[in-house]
């Protein structure tokens, strides 16, 4: 291996099962004996290279700029190729598609952010897996899951954004987040990426991780067969 690999865990909608994922895709490549980050969805507001971005949004006035996101984005595949890693794991990180447009960004605006990030990311290849499912049977198993106040709490929060602020309930949530969902394969189909669909509502959870692991045997340049 030449360089880093970076794989982005994305999701279009709560409970679709994106961090139970990016778990069992970071446990599998470090099993493999390989040097694995596992960047989980918090770790944004603790990890030192993106210490400007916790900065800005702990500010709370309009969010964070796109450009510190790049700058953040870019110091830390820097520090993980002088550490000498050989795959970066990330939960909820590229493209920072959801936080872009709750902060107000249009579709314009998204792209030459997404452009600049393929560019931040040289020299390391990405490949995404969008973990994907109808939002609204997403969102009510996050609530069974979570409880009512967290279905309060989701749409308090998108409604209280400058870019969401069209949301009022949980069905309207869903709508959002299927505009959103058309929005980051366009944005995405941008990329040089490679981009690997998981569909959470056809497949449980180990289904899941063993459909992601033997793709991501091919599309990581991987030899055998995927465990």
């Amino acid at each position: 291996m030449t360089t880093a690999q970076l794989i982005s865990v994305i999701g279009n909608s709560p409970g679709v099962g994106k961090s139970t994922l990016c778990v069992a895709v970071a446990d599998w490549l470090a099993g493999t004996g390989a040097s694995v980050d596992h960047f989980e969805e918090a770790d944004i507001l603790t990890r030192p290279a993106f210490r400007p971005v916790a900065e800005e949004f702990a500010d709370g006035t309009s969010g964070v700029r796109p450009e510190t996101l790049v700058a953040s984005t870019r110091a830390y595949i820097a520090e993980s190729l002088a550490a000498g890693r050989d795959y970066l794991v990330t939960d909820a990180l590229l493209p920072f598609v959801p936080s872009l447009v709750a902060w107000g960004h249009d579709e314009a605006a998204l792209a030459r952010v997404v452009d600049e990030l393929t560019r931040a990311v040289e020299p390391v290849r990405v490949t995404v897996v969008y973990v994907h499912d109808d939002p609204g049977t997403a969102l009510r198993r996050a609530v069974e899951r979570e409880g009512d106040d967290w279905g309060d709490w989701y749409v308090r929060k998108l409604a209280g954004s400058p870019g969401t602020r069209s949301v009022h309930d949980l069905d309207s949530a869903a709508a959002h987040l299927r505009d959103e969902t058309d929005l980051t394969r366009r944005l995405l189909a941008r990329t040089p990426w490679q981009v690997l669909t998981v569909d959470a509502g056809a497949l449980g959870a180990q289904e899941a991780a063993a459909y992601a692991r033997r793709h991501l045997t091919d599309l990581l340049g991987l030899t055998g067969p995927a465990r």
